[in-house]
């Protein structure tokens, strides 16, 4: 897992915090720490990742056919 190092200004611990909650949403820990909480079975373990590659795949279609490129 990645380090992430939040530097506190002057003692400003608020825009600290919101650069905290930021830099952990956008390396997905949030996302992690809620699959976490509970047991997943297999199938939908299983389930989960096919729906995730489809997301995926389907946002590089939209992305590839907005840049125009083929």
């Amino acid at each position: 897992m990645k380090t992430v190092k939040i530097e506190v200004v002057d003692n400003q611990i608020e825009p600290a915090l919101k650069a905290l909650k930021k830099e952990m949403l956008k390396g997905g820990v949030f996302k992690e720490m809620k699959r976490r909480a509970y047991y997943e079975k297999p199938s939908v373990k299983r389930k989960r990742k096919q729906a995730e590659a489809r997301r995926k795949r389907r946002k590089a279609l939209k992305r590839q056919s907005w840049t125009g490129a083929e």
